[in-house]
């Protein structure tokens, strides 16, 4: 079976740094498109950053140049270094991954295995 955990949530305060990691198991992710989603309370899923089979970088523009998307294929590990975190960034966030290079990366329709999430709370 395909799966994703997240790791690295936690609480911080503004201005203050966290990185996240997906662990896969059940496939190669070296393969896959990978990304970071976050879904805070009442609101729909949010494409934060994807990082593609070809090593493609794709951010919402809410965190650009503040988060970097990243991955260890030795490890099956996706990274997501969070710096100058913002009472906005609040949210829970989801790994997950889809095929191949998909259109519209920070869309979550391309993506089908997904992680169970880890919180992020700036204060």
């Amino acid at each position: 079976d395909v799966q994703l955990v997240e790791s690295g949530g936690g609480s911080v305060r503004a201005g203050g740094s966290l990185r996240l990691s997906c662990v896969v198991s059940g496939y190669t992710s070296s393969s896959y498109c990978m990304g970071w989603f976050r879904q805070a309370p009442g609101k729909e899923h949010e494409g934060v950053a994807a990082l593609d089979n070809l090593g493609q970088e794709t951010y919402a523009a809410s965190i650009k140049g503040r988060f970097l998307i990243s991955k260890d294929n030795a490890k099956n590990t996706l990274y997501l270094q969070m710096h100058s975190l913002k009472p906005e960034d609040t949210a829970m966030y989801y790994c997950a991954t889809a095929i191949g290079r998909p259109l519209t990366p920070l869309n979550t329709h391309p993506y089908t295995y997904w992680g169970q999430g880890t919180q992020v709370t700036v204060s």
